[in-house]
């Protein structure tokens, strides 16, 4: 996974005046987390921000002050209506440490023939892995499979390095037999003779 580099300045203002100062200047007010020390409070580019959050567990490198960090983001705060960045939380990893994150689920490849659906039970699964080389999506073949098959998380597979958190007995994708559309008439009584 390739880092992102992004330049943090320290913020010293603290509270809902500050924040929203902060975002009138195109930026991102955030808090940086881990290894035992104290949280720093930064500010980021807002729009590099948003293009970098836009890959699932990215690896920031940030530059603070001229010492360069690597987080990857804890918690994205949203505006609920525009849906702009409001604040973000980072978690400081180190080269070599394990990471516990969540990696989107995809399917591929076409079930058994005749009319069946996949129903996805899990979208994303929990895995450890290293910090610097977080898997974006694991892939699950669907190919041939019938209605009432599963696939259980122990039948991923997972990129080397990769564990899982998940358990491993959760349901990932069992298809199940479409039902027409519309729906038949409910048999019932018919009108009353009269």
């Amino acid at each position: 996974m390739a880092e992102i580099k992004l330049a943090a300045d320290i913020r010293t203002e603290f509270g809902k005046g500050a924040a929203r100062a902060v975002r009138r200047e195109n930026k991102v007010p955030g808090v940086i987390y881990g290894h035992g020390a104290d949280p720093v409070h930064v500010t980021l580019p807002g729009h590099e921000l948003l293009l970098a959050l836009r890959t699932p567990n990215v690896l920031l490198s940030l530059d603070i002050d001229g010492k360069n960090e690597l987080a990857i983001p804890k918690a994205v705060q949203r505006d609920a209506i525009k849906g702009y960045l409001v604040h973000v939380d980072l978690l400081l990893v180190k080269r070599g440490e394990k990471v516990t994150v969540e990696v989107a689920v995809e399917t591929e490849g076409d079930l058994a023939p005749g009319s069946f659906l996949v129903e996805n039970v899990l979208n994303t699964l929990s895995v450890e892995t290293e910090a610097t080389h977080i898997p974006t999506s694991v892939t699950v073949s669907i190919a041939g499979l019938e209605g009432g098959d599963a696939i259980h998380a122990k039948d991923v597979t997972l990129p080397s390095g990769t564990t899982l958190v998940t358990d491993p007995a959760r349901g990932s994708t069992p298809p199940r037999p479409a039902r027409p559309w519309p729906p038949a008439a409910v048999a019932g009584p018919g009108p009353a003779e009269a």
